[in-house]
């Protein structure tokens, strides 16, 4: 186990910090621009339309435990971080999450981009509660007794592996006026092993239970393996896999295990600078963001009886959509430039929102209206954080 593990951390030496960059900046790149579009109002849905079962969403990912509160100039310079950033914690900020919640007054989120997205659909649904199971891993400690009790608040039947070798992981945002200053340490994030949970007997029962499976391509840097384990088993049984590209180093450096995976892809999600870099790394020749998503419809797949969706978000631009034969443009909320407080967690709410009308086998257009509308109520707010109910018609 220790020797894997060091070899695992080793390799991903170099990459993790861009990991962590691109994990918390995606969404600035689609949505920091003003939004303008007209949004289609459909007919309002009765909710007894469809009866959702329990668990029957499945997400598997990083878990981090956001931690937010607002701070002074001095704390920050206590910790050399600045004060609109997003660092990977070092060793010298390892002191400085106890710290900040002995001295500040802080809020704790359960986050990590797949828990976030998991978290919205359940908000977007309402009832049942635990329409959404997940899996990842923490640590035995003090964070991950709190991480199980946000994940419990926001009704997600959350089922960590725990281990003590590493911590929880936690992400700290240090907010100052405007500004926000994130700082992340993956710890027990990165230790998530397939032959000490999911294969375990009650877990993949509730990945059996499952008719929707979702998976931010970040995981691909933890557990590969556990990836394609749920992924044949959605295909072979006909079932729908969703995979998020989720930053341009996954299609850069992980391109084996990406591709591994990409047969059993059902529906491919990722944003236009993720298109781009997958694009030119798969040799697609073009950067016709249209041609680039049939492009990634048209690559080899196991199950014949889907055709794979491609949805790829470009801020205010609208979403890309391939759709059977044709690649469909669909506009986003409009949204005044000062309405925006934060942007991260967007492009995770957008695809909350997708799933939650997919589980209720809406079409395809209720489900990008959805997303849109979901990571147009997340960019009004701080951190990845909703009203109490939505008010999505």
């Amino acid at each position: 186990g220790s020797r894997r593990t060091a070899g695992i951390k080793k390799q991903k030496k170099n990459s993790t910090s861009i990991f962590w960059l691109l994990l918390v900046s995606r969404s600035r790149w689609l949505w920091s621009v003003k939004m303008a579009a007209d949004e289609p109002q459909a007919k309002k849905q009765k909710l007894e339309e469809k009866t959702v079962s329990e668990n029957v969403l499945f997400g598997m990912g990083n878990p981090l435990l956001d931690i937010c509160s607002v701070v002074d100039k001095d704390f920050l310079d206590k910790y050399g971080l600045k004060s609109n950033d997003q660092i990977l914690a070092e060793d010298k900020h390892k002191a400085m999450f106890e710290e900040l919640v002995k001295k500040f007054k802080v809020e704790y989120h359960a986050g990590g981009s797949t828990q976030n997205s998991v978290k919205i659909a359940q908000w977007m649904i309402q009832q049942p509660h635990k329409v959404a199971t997940f899996f990842g891993c923490i640590g035995t400690d003090n964070f991950g007794a709190i991480l199980k009790k946000k994940a419990e608040e926001a009704h997600v039947d959350a089922h960590y592996y725990e281990q003590s070798e590493e911590p929880t992981g936690t992400c700290a945002a240090c907010i100052t006026g405007d500004n926000r200053s994130l700082v992340a340490n993956l710890a027990a994030a990165n230790c998530y092993k397939k032959e000490n949970h999911l294969d375990l007997e009650e877990n993949w029962k509730l990945v059996e239970k499952a008719k929707i499976y979702y998976i931010a391509g970040f995981f691909i840097t933890v557990s590969p393996e556990s990836m394609l384990k749920v992924a044949k088993h959605a295909s072979e049984n006909n079932k729908i896999f969703g995979l998020n590209l989720s930053a341009p180093f996954i299609c850069q450096f992980f391109k084996e295990p990406l591709m591994k995976v990409m047969p059993y892809v059902d529906i491919l999600f990722g944003n236009e600078t993720e298109a781009a870099t997958f694009a030119r790394e798969q040799g697609f020749e073009t950067e016709d963001i249209k041609e680039i998503a049939k492009k990634a419809q048209s690559l080899p797949k196991v199950n014949k009886k889907r055709q794979r969706i491609v949805v790829f978000t470009q801020g205010k631009d609208g979403t890309v959509v391939t759709s059977g034969d044709e690649v469909m443009m669909f506009p986003v909320l409009e949204i005044e430039q000062s309405e925006i407080v934060d942007t991260n967690g967007a492009g995770d709410a957008f695809v909350g929102g997708f799933l939650s009308q997919l589980v209720q086998d809406r079409p395809l257009e209720q489900c990008i209206r959805a997303g849109h509308y979901a990571a147009n109520v997340i960019i009004r707010r701080a951190g990845c954080t909703f009203p109490e109910k939505p008010d999505f018609h």
